[in-house]
This record gives structure tokens, sequence and C-alpha cells, in this order.
């Protein structure tokens, strides 16, 4: 039986698997003017660390000032998230604010606030760049980022001691340590997560190092393209078909297992982000981290991922929505919440406070990429039914025997579908 535990105004889904349906949106104890229910993604790795545990605290020290305001947060796993906010609004009854993977689809539809509706004008301007653009639709924000990261190449560093190996900063050398770790008996020589958990992230960073992308300059949708097809081919015949990147098909193997695999000292190299430092460190496992490996040298570029906040028109509680996103906004809030989860600040100010900061060395190789970093297409109203289809199909480009070229033009075809049906 699915059941709900509320904490206050916080209603808890375990990061375990388990989801919780929410019953009514009610205010607790006592009574309010407006109750606004946000959905939200857990970054937790368990109860112990569940982002409830952050929106309860913040929710606190809201609330505390405004008398006159409930927030109800209901925390998700991000297997769950999405489409329990999708089921919400096909419903007929939206949340006021959803943090989840992807805004564009709702922004289409006119469901959402514009950003500069809500936020005060510091607020909406202290947003990197990058950010904010990435959060627009035909040149408006609605996409408010929430949380970024970025990736780097992590290695062992007591596998590459023993076998005598420097980082690699090209794709050769890349298979050349690969094939030296594999020589020592490592498991998984070079880790190729492109199972459905993530597989959009991994498939995106090897195009980036191949020059490539799922997109042109012009934000058109370029997935087959010459340079993405030979980065396949190489992934496919140099390393998978040569049996460098373990016992598990890259198609089957999902990010969190191959992290775990990790942690256990059986993995020589793999594409990670911030949240593997700790997982590996808690494990003793001695790492180093380089910039990713590229055709010819260091890659020119990097994935960057944001996660997203965006709010409903349909509920109509725009000024105090505004007004309690202003105030997640704050730098404090900011910099909790990416210390907490080993996130990058997606605001100037945490940004340039987590740069000055000692406790935040660790995470300096990602927030220097940040600013160059590209990310995926989420201003594209198809992107959520293009990413899915990736996460389905990229796999299949590497199988012994299998066609980059046919795998990668039927995902093109797929992209193209479905930007004539937006």
């Amino acid at each position: 039986m699915q059941r709900r535990v509320r904490t206050r105004a916080i209603a808890v889904v375990s990061a375990l698997g388990l989801t919780g349906v929410l019953g009514g949106c009610g205010t607790g104890g006592g009574s309010s003017d407006v109750t606004l229910r946000l959905v939200a993604a857990d970054y937790g790795t368990g109860a112990a660390n569940s982002s409830e545990k952050y929106w309860s605290a913040l929710v606190d020290r809201y609330e505390s000032d405004h008398p006159g305001v409930k927030i109800d947060v209901s925390v998700y796993s991000w297997n769950d998230v999405d489409r329990e906010v999708k089921e919400m609004v096909d419903a007929g009854d939206p949340p006021d604010m959803a943090q989840i993977g992807a805004y564009a689809d709702y922004a289409a539809e006119g469901r959402l606030y514009r950003a500069g509706d809500l936020l005060s004008i510091p607020v909406q301007a202290d947003f990197l760049s990058q950010l904010s653009v990435a959060g627009e639709v035909n040149s408006v924000q609605y996409g408010m980022p929430f949380a970024a990261s970025t990736r780097v190449l992590f290695y062992n560093k007591e596998l590459f001691d023993e076998a005598g190996l420097t980082p690699p900063a090209t794709w050769d050398e890349l298979a050349e340590n690969a094939e030296a770790l594999k020589e020592r008996g490592v498991t998984y020589p070079y880790a190729l997560p492109l199972g459905p958990e993530e597989a959009q992230a991994e498939a995106m960073q090897w195009m980036l190092s191949g020059d490539g992308g799922y997109t042109d300059l012009g934000d058109t949708y370029a997935i087959d393209s010459t340079e993405n097809v030979e980065t396949f081919s190489w992934l496919r015949d140099e390393l998978v078909g040569k049996g460098l990147t373990g016992p598990v098909a890259p198609g089957k193997l999902d990010r969190a297992k191959a992290f775990e695999a990790f942690a256990a000292g059986d993995v020589g190299m793999l594409n990670g982000h911030p949240s593997l430092m700790e997982t590996a460190g808690k494990k003793g496992v001695k790492y180093g981290m380089v910039p990713t490996p590229g055709v010819d040298g260091e890659s020119s570029s990097t994935l960057g991922v944001a996660d997203w906040m965006m709010a409903f028109e349909e509920p109509g509680h725009r000024d105090q929505v505004g007004d309690f996103l202003d105030f997640v906004y704050s730098e404090k809030n900011v910099l909790d919440f990416s210390r907490e989860y080993n996130l990058l600040p997606v605001t100037g100010s945490a940004s340039r406070a987590m740069a000055a900061s000692e406790q935040d060395r660790d995470l300096a190789p990602f927030l220097d990429q940040l600013p160059a970093s590209e990310l995926y297409p989420v201003g594209n109203m198809s992107w959520a039914a293009v990413n899915a289809e990736i996460k389905k199909q990229i796999g299949k480009a590497v199988a012994p025997g299998g066609s980059p070229a046919g795998v990668l033009g039927g995902l093109q075809a797929a992209a193209t579908r479905a930007e004539s049906a937006g």
C-alpha cells in the first residue's frame, strides 16, 4: 500500500524506489490564506539525506516569516517525479511549482508563468547567463535553473599506479589505458553506461568530445551527423568490440551501477559528475579527475546538466509564488543545496562564493567548466520525447555488429517527427 507521510507541511517520498500519492492540498496544523504546492525531485541517496530534509528546513524558515502562506512540498524520486507532475497536469490539477527535468513542453502549451513575471529583477539577473538562455522558449525565460553539474573523467589512482599509467588526454590514450587495465584483470577498464537511466548524458559527453552533439549551431537536431557516427563507430570498434567496457553490455549498464562499481574499485575510468566524489570517497577509493579526452586532445567542451524550476499559471498564486522563489534563490539557500548534494550553483552570487571558499575546493574542476559547458536542447518542446527515445536506443549503436549510422539515423528521424508534431 502506498502511503503519505507528512512532516509539518511536507509530504515525503522515499528515494529508495517507493512512490507516494498526494491526497489533498491541506494546510497542516493551523489556517492560512494560501497554500502553495511544490513537487520536487529527490537528490538524496537514501532516507538520511533525502531532499525532504532540505525543503523541510527551508520551508520552516520561510513560513516563520510569512504566516499567511503555507508551502506543501511533495518529494519524489527521479524515476517518478516527471510522471507525477504530468499526471497532475493531465488531471487538471497542476501544482503551483514543479522542480523537475524539463519545462519546454509545458511552456509551449502556455501553462507556465514567465520567470520575469515571478522573480524580482536582481534574482532573475543573478542566474548564470548560459542557464538563463537554456531556460528560454522563443527568447522568453520560463525555466528557472535549479541545480547544475558538469562532467569530468574519473580514474582510479591505485589501478593506474599499479599499471604505470598516466591519465589520458585523447581517445587513443584512453583505449591504450583501458587495454592495460584489462590485462591486469580490472573488471571495467572503462565503464560506458548507456543504459536507460541516463544514457543521454554519456552519449552527449562522447558526442561533444568528437566535435559533435545533439544539435548543430542553429539548434536543429543533428543526431546522425558525420561526427557523431564516427564517434559511436570508434566506441563500438575500439572499446566495446575489444572487451574494454566490462561484463555488462553498455546498453544495459546504468549510471548508478557504474558509479557503484567505481566505488567498489572495479572501474578504471568513467565519466562522472560531482556526486561521485562522495560516493567513492566513502568507500576509500583514491581517485583523480581530468578533463574529458577528445579525438586529438582534451575535449573543447563538456556536458553541462541543469534541472529546472517552473511555476504553473492555473493555480493563480503568482505573487506568493514569486516571493517564495525569491527566497529559494537567495545566495544562502542556493549554496546550502549545492553543498548538500555536491552540485553546482545556478546563480552568479553563489558561484562566486563557492569559488572563493576553501571548503568547496573539490568542486573547482566542475565549477571551472560550467561557463563553457553545453546543455541538452531543453528549450525544444520535443526534447522530452527525444530524450526518452535516446535512452531506449543509443546503447544499440555500440553493440558488436551494430550500426551506429542506422541507430543514429533512426533517432534523427524520431527527433524530426517530434519537432514536426510540436
